[in-house]
């Protein structure tokens, strides 16, 4: 149970407002980008088109997910809260499971 309550509290909540609206936009668009790698495949489009359409929103997912970090991050580090260390090198680990 101590594991448990000491893994809830190397947490972090992006609380940045304009961040979060960015990141949700991004991913909103990330969600139209994949709908429409759908319908290129439906209609037979060139693999060329649908390669390059996912890669935009793995691209788009991708920035979405630095941006998420890093916004949290500055938070982080800008609380000075007593657990930020760990929080960090949790938001770190993250970060590197992108890379």
């Amino acid at each position: 149970m101590a594991a448990k309550d000491q893994a809830h509290a190397v947490t972090h909540i992006l609380e940045d407002q304009e961040q979060l609206e960015a990141i949700a936009r991004r991913m909103k668009r990330a969600h139209g980008q994949m709908g429409a790698v759908v319908r290129m495949l439906e209609e037979g489009r060139t693999c060329e088109d649908i390669v390059t359409q996912m890669a935009a929103v793995g691209k788009a997912i991708n920035t979405a997910a630095f941006t998420l970090i890093s916004a949290s991050l500055k938070e982080c580090l800008e609380e000075d809260k007593s657990n930020s260390a760990a929080v960090t090198a949790k938001l770190q680990k993250l970060f590197l499971s992108l890379a």
